[in-house]
């Protein structure tokens, strides 16, 4: 982030000024008290468990000259400690002694951060891409960002930075002379895209697919499509949704006539109707995936070192986003082979003679499967999934975990182990089909039979939803090895 001053802050937020001067600056912003950093502007959250105004005083300590509060009390006790910090500096030459800080007063910090971030983007004016999705938005946005930056200065998320509170972090991330910027949205409510929609503005949006994600929270998949929609919600005529029309929910005729041609639509997919064809898409396991993109007179082979065949499409949509921006083919190559995703996602560990496919970051029902199909095409001795909950799934939560074990089953794994209490019903759908299989209510029970179960030349598919932090499980294999 380029220098803002308080004088900019007040205007961007409304705010009031309760202590220091308008020619104070920061260069980032900071919610966490524990991860200041020289330059931060802090800013005073008040959420479910912590309250960011208890920990003023100690950013301030730290040497925080910035804070965005919306307390009475926080600044009754800021204009006291400013008070007094200026009556210390006039007895002393110390320049510690001597720095002070300046507060903005806000109705709500976090009402304020977002209206902020939209001034900021606005202020630097990058174009924008935004990517959404139930399952694939994290990889499809990395590959957007990877292809700019062959002919762009691209800004992307910091980590998995995709809500109320994610986005501005990352956007305070963008230097004033960023040319792209690539943001991803999430949700798990109604309105929340909508607000993030709101803040950011994108220019085009991507939707990778609907899925059952969030069916907990949104009862019905159409509803997860209207959440998924509000993405568009101030969209124009220059403005484009380029979506997957391989998933059954997302049609462009019908989204046509929805907007009534409001803003343009653009289809990526696999039957050959769409304004981006798919097409002879070879699955090297986990060596990544080739495949074959047509589109209008264009036609070319590309090839992304990631595991995974759904990341055919994936990489397809963000080519067709990054084709708006006149980025050549050859430069959406050269990004591609360079992708590396964020997380624990795909990444392939390996560590004495075994192979570990650490997709530990979250789950769904689609996204196990393809997990699944990606070991079936990879060269290894033996096929071992360590599956745990994939959550938020609603009132079919235990048909769908029976059906990921019998898909794993019929798709070449030899071994199926399942960690948790919604496990169980994975294992029980595996069992129908006689593979072996392991059941353990914490992970920390299988640790002890590791080195009774891994052998050399094993591929192990680690994988649940992110609350279960299977990645400890990937750890501990690679520890084991080295013992």
């Amino acid at each position: 982030m380029d220098h803002i001053t308080v004088r900019e802050l007040k205007g961007a937020t409304s705010g009031k000024l309760i202590c220091g001067d308008d020619n104070g600056s920061f260069t980032g912003l900071c919610t966490d008290s524990r991860i200041f950093e020289d330059g931060d502007m802090f800013v005073a959250l008040a959420g479910e468990n912590t309250d960011g105004h208890d920990y003023i005083e100690d950013v301030i300590k730290k040497g925080c000259g910035v804070l965005l509060v919306s307390e009475e009390n926080a600044a009754d006790r800021l204009k006291k400690l400013f008070e007094e910090m200026n009556c210390r500096a006039g007895k002393t030459e110390s320049l510690d002694e001597k720095r002070t800080f300046s507060a903005v007063l806000v109705p709500d910090t976090l009402v304020a951060l977002q209206a902020f971030t939209g001034w900021y983007l606005e202020k630097i004016a990058p174009g924008k891409i935004a990517v959404t999705g139930s399952v694939g938005k994290t990889s499809t946005r990395d590959m957007v960002y990877h292809i700019l930056s062959e002919k762009y200065r691209t800004g992307k998320p910091i980590k998995n930075y995709n809500s109320d509170v994610g986005i501005p972090l990352t956007v305070a991330g963008f230097s004033g002379d960023t040319e792209m910027a690539v943001l991803e949205q999430g949700m798990e409510f109604p309105g929340e895209i909508h607000r993030l929609a709101a803040m950011t503005r994108p220019d085009v949006a991507i939707i990778t697919n609907i899925g059952i994600s969030h069916l907990e929270n949104l009862g019905t998949r159409e509803n997860i499509y209207r959440a998924k929609m509000e993405i568009t919600d101030f969209f124009g005529e220059n403005n484009v949704l380029i979506i997957n029309e391989s998933n059954d929910m997302l049609s462009k005729e019908k989204i046509l006539k929805e907007c009534a041609g409001k803003y343009n639509v653009v289809s990526v997919g696999k039957t050959g109707v769409e304004d981006y064809v798919v097409s002879d898409i070879a699955d090297k396991g986990v060596d990544g995936v080739e495949f074959t993109l047509a589109a209008g007179e264009k036609r070319q082979r590309f090839g992304v070192p990631i595991p995974g065949a759904h990341n055919a499409i994936n990489a397809a949509l963000a080519i067709a986003a990054c084709d708006l921006y006149d980025v050549t083919w050859k430069q959406a190559a050269s990004g591609l082979s360079k992708v590396e995703l964020t997380g624990k996602r795909m990444k392939v560990r390996e560590t004495g003679g075994i192979k570990i496919l650490d997709d530990s970051y979250n789950a769904a029902p689609d996204s196990v499967k393809s997990a699944i199909r990606t070991m079936e095409n990879s060269e290894c001795t033996r096929r071992i999934a360590v599956l745990g909950a994939m959550n938020e799934l609603g009132d079919d939560t235990p048909a769908y975990h029976r059906e990921v074990g019998e898909f794993a089953a019929d798709h070449g794994v030899d071994i199926l182990i399942g960690i948790g209490r919604k496990a169980k019903d994975i294992v029980e759908g595996a069992k129908m089909y006689g593979i072996e299989t392991l059941y353990f209510e914490e992970k920390e029970e299988l640790y002890p039979e590791l080195l009774k179960i891994v052998e050399t030349g094993d591929l192990i598919l680690t994988k649940a939803s992110m609350t279960e932090h299977f990645w400890e499980i990937a750890d501990k294999i690679t520890e084991l090895e080295r013992e």
